[in-house]
């Protein structure tokens, strides 16, 4: 029962946690002027997967590769079938054909070499080493080509970054309070915010692994298998939460673009970052079914996108399905 506490405790931290961040890291990038494609592209983008980072950290560090591992590719997997599925089943999500074009390709070319490392038996400092290499390149492209564009996909981008950005005060506060004026004063709540983030995210982490770690030794299944499903679906729910918003506002390309993002993240970023920290050992499961699991839902993704530039309530449907039976796999071969 401890166990159960400390995951469900952890994963708790992970959302509030993961929230403060994120909207702290882009209040404060908007009061030092840095532009919405950045904030888009980046802050929003990438930071909803920082629950997986330090997650994946903390178990890398705690002896548990399998679960770092799992983490990232049970993310994947969930984001693309369960996330994106459910999102659909909402509302049909329309794809802009320019940010398919790049950004999709660059999602599908990285669960390639993501499979070709996973394959390799071990994720070293060099392959780690050249996943961030290969996410700075993209970022930095990224930015060069929108700037000079200002294609739809920099309008995704800024859409991104409203999604999160924190209310402005009213007028009736304003006039009540007096404005708010200074460098610090503007500066002071959104650093503390993202501190606080940070401090709650990685105390969160913590908590989980040492759950998750627990939990898998009382029902005698592997720490692959928990960080797959529990862990995966548990630093997800950032995910979850800003494409149903996204949605919900009628903005489904952004719910889209988050996806997309996340997942370009979670194998260059945070498999990239966890092996140069810690070289990892990857656990056969993950080499004979589930990489290849993640690997045909992004191909699924990108013919559904393609075919309509949409994905419809059916297509959801169909998402949603294949995850219920990948967990059902999952179960009977645990």
């Amino acid at each position: 029962m401890s166990d159960v506490v400390w995951v469900v405790a952890g994963l708790a931290g992970l959302v509030t946690g993961g929230d403060l961040l994120v909207r702290g890291a882009v209040a404060l990038a908007q009061r030092l002027g840095v532009s919405p494609l950045i904030i888009g592209l980046t802050l929003v983008g990438f930071g909803t997967s920082t629950p997986e980072l330090v997650a994946s950290l903390q178990a890398a560090l705690a002896g548990s590769p399998g679960l770092a591992i799992g983490n990232v590719v049970g993310s994947n997997i969930g984001n693309i079938l369960l996330i994106l599925g459910l999102a659909a089943l909402l509302s049909p999500i329309r794809v802009d054909p320019a940010a398919l074009r790049r950004d999709g390709a660059v999602m599908a070319l990285a669960a390639l070499i993501c499979t070709w490392a996973i394959l390799e038996g071990t994720l070293g400092r060099a392959t780690g080493a050249g996943f961030l290499g290969l996410l700075a390149l993209y970022l930095v492209l990224t930015v060069m080509i929108e700037r000079r564009s200002m294609s739809a996909a920099a309008a995704l981008y800024r859409a991104e970054a409203d999604l999160v950005t924190p209310a402005e005060p009213s007028a009736s506060s304003v006039l009540k309070t007096g404005p708010k004026s200074g460098p610090n004063t503007g500066l002071l709540r959104p650093v503390l915010t993202v501190l606080a983030g940070l401090v709650l995210t990685i105390l969160a982490a913590r908590a989980l692994v040492t759950g998750a770690i627990g939990l898998a030794a009382t029902a005698g299944v592997s720490e692959t298998a928990i960080g797959l499903t529990v862990v995966a679906l548990g630093t997800s729910l950032p995910e979850l939460v800003t494409s149903l918003v996204a949605v919900r506002r009628g903005q489904g390309d952004v719910a889209f673009g988050n996806i997309v993002g996340s997942n370009i993240f979670n194998v260059l970023g945070i498999l990239g970052t966890t092996a140069m920290v810690l070289p990892l050992e990857v656990p056969a499961q993950v080499a004979s079914f589930d990489i290849w699991v993640m690997l045909a839902a992004t191909l699924a993704l990108a013919v559904f996108a393609a075919t309509g530039q949409r994905i419809d309530r059916r297509e959801g449907a169909v998402l949603v399905t294949a995850y219920g039976g990948y967990l059902a796999t999952l179960a009977l071969t645990a």
